[in-house]
């Protein structure tokens, strides 16, 4: 049987599962050596990130036409973003107030919690937004500030009219390069996974996997609630071909959940849209703009993740107090970046600023790896359902033929 790029990524964490695991009871050292060959790969999906953005952004907005057909769809967007991660948040406040995981949890001595960055404030959130410099802002792979960049460019090529259509078949063509490229690199996501997750067993042994169980099994629990009581009625609401969508979205939310990095997923989401049948106008700009303010997944663990420490530390919190915290989250969440551990900034800010022990972040830490490894793969799922989504509010999605979506697996392109 052909092992599809899906099947092998599985395999090479069912593989570095085993590899981590004998290298934990044998030699925990030798883990550091697979260190790079992890890091190789995100280094890889990274490069890829700002050009891809950028290309595909400024074809699909300059080449939609008329700027008011962007800002009706950005505000659909922002609207559908909106609604559902303040069900994220409610049902993350929800399932920890039935399990309550911190109950019988010591919190570690004061003066033990790690050093995070500093929490963001709404005026600095807000001067994000706009990049100091593109260039800098392509080095760091700050992917807000390429989509803010990306879409004035995109809306200033439109406006010049004729002069500008070289510059949207130059990006066109960009676009495709950078998706061959994503082909390319794809091959090597086996070993790149396989060699992420032996290092953590390796270096943290078999027990970082059910440490704290209660915790990881409370938010696994919430992603599962949100997953049938929000994502599948939107599907069934806007008759979303289920077994077609799992299909495409299967590869990209297996490689977020094994990598933990929603960067890592990008390129590959975006193409497996295309091929269901998303416009790629639409995909270059919602899938983008979801990656900084549609975290489904992040926005369910800060809930989540800021009750646990309360009841950790032995604090009851009021109905009002937690809706306070989630309105404080709804605000906050939007300046966590879609890469690994930025939601720990949030949290930590989070915590002081409602007077709970900010020691209870370095307890989280022991396992946030096995809880980094759903909220991702939810983010990306996410995006992808609110990218079809709003296909199909614009009336723009096309729905691919099984034949189509059988001729993409063949050719290795999902």
């Amino acid at each position: 049987m052909r092992l599809t790029l899906t099947r092998q990524i599985l395999l090479g964490l069912a593989l570095g599962i085993v590899v981590g695991w004998l290298l934990s009871v044998t030699h925990p050292a030798y883990a550091e050596v697979l260190r790079p060959f992890s890091l190789i790969f995100l280094r890889l999906i990274k490069m890829l990130i700002a050009p891809l953005i950028f290309s595909s952004l400024v074809a699909g907005i300059a080449g939609a036409g008329h700027p008011k057909v962007v800002g009706r769809m950005g505000l659909r967007a922002m609207i559908y973003f909106e609604v559902v991660t303040t069900l994220a948040l409610a049902i993350g406040l929800i399932v920890v107030n039935l399990t309550q995981p911190g109950r019988g949890v010591n919190l570690p001595s004061p003066g033990s919690e790690p050093r995070l960055a500093t929490p963001q404030t709404w005026k600095d959130m807000l001067l994000h937004l706009v990049p100091e410099s593109v260039i800098d802002a392509m080095a760091k792979g700050d992917v807000l500030q390429i989509v803010i960049f990306s879409i004035f460019f995109a809306i200033a090529v439109g406006l010049i009219g004729e002069r500008g259509k070289p510059i949207i078949a130059m990006c066109e063509s960009v676009s495709e390069a950078m998706f061959k490229l994503t082909n390319i690199v794809m091959r090597y996501a086996p070993i790149g996974v396989g060699c992420a997750i032996a290092y953590t067993v390796g270096h943290g042994g078999l027990h970082v996997l059910w440490n704290l169980a209660a915790l990881v099994g409370s938010l696994y629990l919430a992603v599962a609630v949100f997953i049938l009581t929000v994502l599948l009625p939107i599907a069934l609401w806007m008759r979303i071909p289920l077994r077609k969508f799992l299909r495409v979205v299967k590869e990209p939310a297996v490689i977020a959940f094994t990598t933990t990095s929603s960067e890592a997923a990008l390129p590959r989401a975006m193409e497996a849209l295309e091929h269901f049948g998303v416009p790629r106008r639409i995909v270059s700009f919602i899938v983008p703009l979801g990656y900084s303010f549609n975290l489904d997944g992040s926005t369910l663990y800060l809930s989540l993740a800021t009750l646990f420490v309360a009841q950790a530390a032995g604090v009851h919190l009021s109905l009002v107090q937690q809706l306070g915290i989630m309105l404080t989250l709804i605000l906050s969440s939007k300046g966590v970046a879609a890469v690994p551990r930025a939601s720990l900034v949030i949290l930590s800010g989070t915590l002081v600023s409602h007077g709970l022990p900010v020691e209870g972040v370095a307890l989280i830490l022991g396992v946030d790896e096995l809880m980094d490894m759903a909220r991702t793969m939810l983010n990306v799922v996410g995006n992808c359902l609110a990218c079809v989504a709003i296909a199909k509010w614009e009336g723009q999605f096309v729905e691919a033929s099984d034949e189509a979506l059988e001729a993409a697996l063949i050719a290795g392109e999902l």
